[in-house]
């Protein structure tokens, strides 16, 4: 029987905004980077709730194509593709290595929930400092959080074999609301103090440093529940 802690990863382990920042200012300056990684945010959703739901590397780059459409901006040719192409690059949070070595001396299985594809996902895998024991992708279970999928194919993958079970995220939107609907104990890792509802979390951090504790935590209210 083993205990789980589940992770987004994008925004939470590696720096998504930081690494497609990094992708597009060569290619459009700074300003403008800034001004379209808003707008991709505004739009990345409907993208991905297309039926059926398009790979993770289709909504990068239409994603990118209308965000740039709705400020717009010219993208130059062939920069329609610089978050695929620059994925490989996405760094690693310093943080991460030592809050989830911690969780593994603490007995503490770690999975991985994410809104990506395989390959994709893969190269930011072999980066990371610690090694993850399962995977779940929008490739495998075909859709996106906020939908169930993840949370359900994980269910389904560690039936019988699940003792706790803390889920751990920044997005509030893909993953805070949802996972609190499911009722699972949740820790927010909210690193852009966004204001979004707190309530929604068992326990909200604006990093990892204490994440160990955290898991704890949440996963001891829950039992008190």
């Amino acid at each position: 029987m083993s205990d789980w802690v589940t992770f987004d990863c994008y925004g939470t382990l590696a720096d998504w905004l930081g690494g497609m920042r990094n992708a597009l200012t060569p290619h459009v300056g700074a300003e403008d980077a800034e001004r379209l990684l808003h707008a991709y945010h505004d739009l990345e959703a409907d993208v991905e709730a297309q039926d059926p739901a398009p790979a993770y590397r289709t909504v990068l780059t239409e994603t990118l194509r209308r965000a740039a459409e709705r400020e717009g901006i010219e993208l130059p040719p062939g920069s329609e593709t610089a978050l695929v192409d620059h994925w490989h690059e996405l760094p690693i949070f310093d943080d991460v290595g030592p809050a989830l070595s911690q969780l593994r001396e603490n007995g503490w299985s770690l999975a991985i929930l994410s809104n990506c594809d395989d390959d994709l996902l893969a190269t930011t895998l072999e980066r990371m400092p610690v090694p993850f024991d399962l995977t779940v992708t929008a490739e495998q279970v075909g859709s996106y959080k906020p939908a169930a999928g993840h949370w359900e194919a994980f269910a389904q993958r560690t039936e019988g074999e699940r003792g706790r079970w803390v889920h751990t995220a920044q997005s509030w939107f893909h993953d805070i609301k949802p996972a609190s609907e499911l009722g699972l104990p949740r820790v927010w890792i909210d690193r852009l103090d966004s204001g979004e509802d707190a309530s929604l979390a068992t326990v909200r951090l604006t990093d990892l440093r204490r994440l160990p504790q955290a898991v704890e935590q949440a996963s001891a209210s829950a039992g008190a529940s």
